[in-house]
């Protein structure tokens, strides 16, 4: 039996007298409150489900966003860190490299000197040849000139012309004593 068959029965019942107390319709009642349980269930069914799972997908949404925001703060602090690491190697790399090239920069400016001292020491030995050369050449023509001297000199002193020979011979004796 039914909860409308159940009210109907009951005339005169405490349930007709209390509803006659409060003025209620019980018929008007009961069929309002299959009405409100059918409108909540096809509620719940059509409306409340998908906005619930909805906001479950959003909080799982959320959820998913703030892991993985922690795990690119991680990997940032990581490169960062790296970034620091390779900076810190570039320094030291860079220090050895500016002392590899002054140690080489030393050593060319040392070559580079040997090679223009040797450059000068050749160029004065080169002088003091030309030199000694010049002054034998030199020597050699004082000798000859001298020894013309010496020969006109006898010839005037003498007062007589002296012949080939004995030019010669007065110019080689002249030479001889001035090589000694």
């Amino acid at each position: 039996m039914s909860l409308l068959a159940l009210l109907a029965a009951a005339d005169g019942g405490p349930v007709e007298q209390i509803a006659k107390t409060f003025g209620a319709n019980v018929p008007a009642l009961v069929a309002n409150t299959i009405s409100f349980v059918l409108v909540a269930l096809i509620l719940k069914k059509w409306a409340v489900g998908p906005i619930q799972k909805a906001l479950e997908e959003r909080r799982a949404a959320i959820a998913h966003g703030l892991a993985d925001a922690a795990r690119a703060k991680e990997d940032l602090a990581v490169a960062r860190q790296k970034a620091q690491d390779l900076l810190a190697d570039v320094g030291v790399q860079s220090g050895r490299a500016l002392e590899e090239a002054r140690s080489v920069a030393a050593r060319v400016a040392e070559t580079e000197t040997l090679k223009a001292v040797a450059a000068a020491e050749e160029i004065v030995s080169k002088a003091r040849q030309a030199n000694e050369a010049e002054l034998a050449r030199m020597k050699a023509e004082l000798q000859k000139e001298f020894g013309r001297l010496v020969v006109a000199a006898s010839m005037e002193v003498t007062g007589k012309i002296l012949t080939l020979e004995d030019q010669k011979r007065l110019a080689e004796e002249t030479q001889r004593q001035l090589a000694a």
